[in-house]
């Protein structure tokens, strides 16, 4: 099986087409079953936040996987595939692995170094897991992807120099309305992102903050935990009267901020955060109310961190990919090597039936013996040569160690070859 990557994101789609393919937190495990279905697919882990939705794969061939995930993507989001292409981005074996590192280190992120993406792709395996769509390669690379995405954290700057999209959507807020501290402020939603825009309202002296969400008890949780008051969802019309910034993030299917509801509103800043978007799009315009969208964040890409602490996480990302392809080559020749000692095994077998075939005389305590003494010469002849064999397959180009194996003594691994040529690895579909 080999990996292989397809998404779109904030680099490469709007925010109209990432609403159409943003999958639902209870539509997952649906669609993860509805990807391990398809012909060519074996595992499936799907990432889906704000501004990304990627499924990875474990696929049987590069071609086949491709057409089946796009096909797949194309069903739920309802887009053509045909229109669909040209906001994917395609990564394949060793682009999929940097790209899965280079997602959780937060170098992929509108605002590079973000730490929230670590959390939501801890989320989406755990989602695979539950579903049982992740086998021993996803299990890997998402169990690494974490590992390197901590890394980058904790022995760099980047988390320090980089901001969450709440922050950085403040910043494009304080362009608009100036000095943010004691602001009264109203934040729909309570979900993770809702209490992340919380958090960092509550840091950033905003206040006082109001919170209201359709579940009232998720409300006031999350009001107690951060001195926050919550509203009833019913009174969210005076709550925006009352507010001169809103950060809206819900998982609402429909528009939460209709037009006729904003232009009640009267004046005040509209963070929309939310994927689908929860500003309808006639409310965008209305006198005295500016909407900062995610389209409106990925053009300002504010707050980059320094040079210096990007690439000492690149170093972090490039230093561990080779470390996961080294055992990815490994894990690759271990079938082969498995087939050699079995077709060694069998052969010893066969000779040794024919031996006591015509040797009736041998006790049982001097077939063992003789069982014993071939085992050992056996073991002894192929242990140099597959312990050589790993190591070499560790290192770049390792694969055609066990190709000359598997060529020398005729042995049928399955899944050994590739099963269609792949034109271009990391290439854009």
């Amino acid at each position: 099986m080999n990996l292989l990557s397809v998404g779109a994101s904030y680099r490469t789609a709007d925010v109209s087409t990432l609403e159409r393919l943003t999958i639902a937190e209870g539509d997952v495990p649906r669609l993860l079953h509805r990807l391990v279905s398809q012909p060519y697919v074996g595992e499936a882990v799907v990432l889906s936040t704000c501004n990304r939705v990627e499924i990875y794969a474990a696929v049987s061939g590069f071609h086949g996987g491709l057409g089946d995930v796009c096909n797949v993507l194309s069903e739920v989001s309802g887009i053509p595939a045909t229109d669909l292409a040209g906001h994917l981005y395609v990564h394949y074996d060793e682009a999929a692995v940097l790209h899965s590192f280079r997602v959780s280190a937060g170098l992929d992120s509108m605002v590079v170094g973000e730490a929230q993406i670590l959390g939501q792709l801890r989320d989406a395996y755990h989602s695979a897991t539950e579903a049982d769509t992740a086998g021993r390669l996803l299990h890997e690379l998402m169990q690494q992807a974490l590992r390197v995405g901590k890394r980058a954290h904790a022995e760099t700057g980047i988390d320090k120099a980089g901001q969450s999209v709440v922050t950085a959507a403040l910043e494009v807020a304080a362009s608009h309305l100036g000095e943010l501290g004691g602001r009264p402020a109203l934040v729909i939603g309570a979900g993770a992102m809702g209490a992340l825009s919380v958090a960092t309202l509550t840091r950033a002296g905003v206040g006082p903050v109001r919170i209201t969400n359709r579940s009232a008890a998720r409300a006031d949780r999350l009001a107690e935990a951060y001195g926050a008051v919550a509203v009833p969802f019913e009174e969210l019309d005076q709550a925006l009267r009352e507010a001169d910034l809103v950060i809206s993030a819900t998982a609402s299917a429909e528009p939460v901020l209709t037009r006729e509801r904003l232009e009640a509103a009267g004046s005040l800043v509209v963070l929309d955060l939310a994927v689908p978007r929860d500003v309808a799009p006639d409310a965008v315009g209305v006198d005295g109310v500016v909407v900062i969208d995610i389209d409106s964040l990925a053009a300002s890409r504010r707050a980059l961190p320094a040079a210096a602490e990007t690439a000492a996480v690149e170093q972090i990302v490039t230093a561990e990919v080779e470390h996961f392809l080294a055992w990815l080559r490994g894990a690759e020749i271990a079938p082969t090597v498995a087939a050699l000692r079995t077709r060694a095994e069998d052969v010893m077998s066969s000779e040794l039936r024919k031996l006591w075939s015509r040797r009736a005389e041998f006790t049982e305590e001097q077939r063992a013996d003789v069982s014993r003494t071939l085992h050992r010469v056996v073991q002894q002849l192929l242990h140099s040569p597959t312990v050589r064999v790993r190591q070499l397959a560790a290192e770049p180009g390792g694969d055609q160690y066990a190709a000359m194996l598997r060529e020398l003594f005729d042995l049928d691994v399955p899944h050994a070859t590739q099963a269609d040529a792949v034109p271009e690895i990391g290439g854009k579909a």
